[in-house]
């Protein structure tokens, strides 16, 4: 299977299905000296952990992360490093039935056609606990990004019909409310929202907004490489994403030159910065300074006991009320896959980006000289 790679310098390989022995991820470019421990990793995975509140699949994993290899006496020594872990919660036989249709919504009618054969159970390397690897990744590289001055932060912007209020923004909400949304009347309102959702036997969709802050002008590549693809390639990676824009997005295109362009100016300090940011940090495809602003936007959960028209593996057309535990919106555990994600994007490029200065890398050796 291609594709479970992602990086150029800093790389993650994610591997694992959800209802095996476990899930884990090998993270390979790691600078070594950083220090890292299991709990510095698991503040992220229990973000993202199932069965916390009533929203969420009520399958019970403690995703406990384990490093397997890559530290030493509490910090990374620059080789690989592996995590894993385990799955202890999988019921396959809620899923025996689906092996003869395809669901809804599902990519089991795709993986038949790609490789003639699927995974049934809990959907196998498409299901959402693949995230487990991306998080686990991303919390070691949010770390690293910390030590550079650079902030990754991500929440619910919206959940079906719902949307935050920005003069009530407040971050800490975010982290305090089970849809994560910084802002706790529309919080209240979207709960109502999906427990209506929920007594329809139905799902809901959102919006997650991310906010890179810190991060200076000058990352990014200006062509295929530019710190906004590479981004949307991936926000899309992650599974139910359906549409990614960076500043204002879609909306530029019903906008002006003389509204979207952003003004620059010097700032007091010498420096330049500019008078609004339409753009969303991110100009010819390299980072300008300022916040870098994306928004991801996420389906509804594919599988509802609403019964639902579909087809058996021999063709005949059937109805079918999809059984198991599954989450009735994705938004409020996937803002931390978006934020980790994001953070591994952000750090592979600064990593990258390293090299494009001559008198950049003639500073660097000559200090590593000195020090010598």
């Amino acid at each position: 299977m291609a594709g479970s790679t992602f990086g150029t310098l800093l790389s993650i390989t994610t591997w694992g299905e959800s209802h095996g022995k476990g899930i884990g991820v090998v993270i390979d470019g790691c600078p070594a000296g950083l220090p890292l421990a299991e709990e510095d990793i698991q503040l992220y995975l229990n973000r993202r952990r199932p069965g916390q509140s009533r929203f969420t699949t009520p399958r019970v994993e403690a995703d406990q992360a384990e490093i397997l290899s890559g530290v030493f006496e509490g910090k990374t020594t620059g080789t690989p490093i592996s995590l894993m872990v385990r799955n202890t919660s999988q019921r396959s036989k809620d899923y025996s039935e689906i092996a003869s249709y395809y669901r809804p919504g599902h990519a089991d009618y795709t993986y038949d056609k790609k490789y003639g054969f699927r995974d049934y159970a809990g959907g196998g390397r498409s299901s959402g606990r693949e995230t487990i690897g991306r998080v686990a990744a991303g919390a070691v590289a949010a770390k690293i990004l910390a030590e550079l001055g650079v902030s990754v932060r991500a929440y619910a912007k919206s959940i079906g019909p719902v949307s935050i209020d920005y003069s009530r923004f407040d971050p800490a909400q975010a982290l305090e409310n089970p849809v994560c949304m910084p802002d706790a009347d529309a919080a209240v309102q979207a709960m109502d929202y999906l427990d209506q959702c929920r007594k329809n036997q139905d799902s809901a969709g959102g919006v997650v907004e991310c906010i890179i802050k810190g991060l200076p002008a000058g990352i990014g590549e200006p062509c295929f490489d530019k710190l906004s693809a590479n981004l949307a390639k991936a926000v899309c990676s992650i599974g139910a994403v359906k549409g990614f824009e960076i500043g204002d997005g879609f909306a530029a295109a019903r906008s002006n030159g003389s509204v979207n362009n952003d003004a620059f100016h010097a700032e007091a300090d010498g420096r330049i910065g500019k008078l609004t940011n339409h753009a969303g940090g991110v100009l010819g495809g390299i980072s300008d300074g300022s916040d870098v602003v994306f928004r991801a936007a996420f389906k509804p959960t594919a599988s509802i006991s609403a019964e639902q028209q579909t087809v058996s593996r021999s063709g005949e057309n059937i109805t079918v009320s999809v059984r198991g535990r599954h989450d009735p919106i994705i938004v409020p555990r996937a803002v931390v896959v978006v934020e980790c994600m994001a953070a591994l994007t952000v750090l592979d490029l600064m990593m990258v980006g390293m090299t494009s200065r001559l008198d950049r890398i003639r500073a660097f050796w000559k200090n590593v000289r000195e020090e010598d």
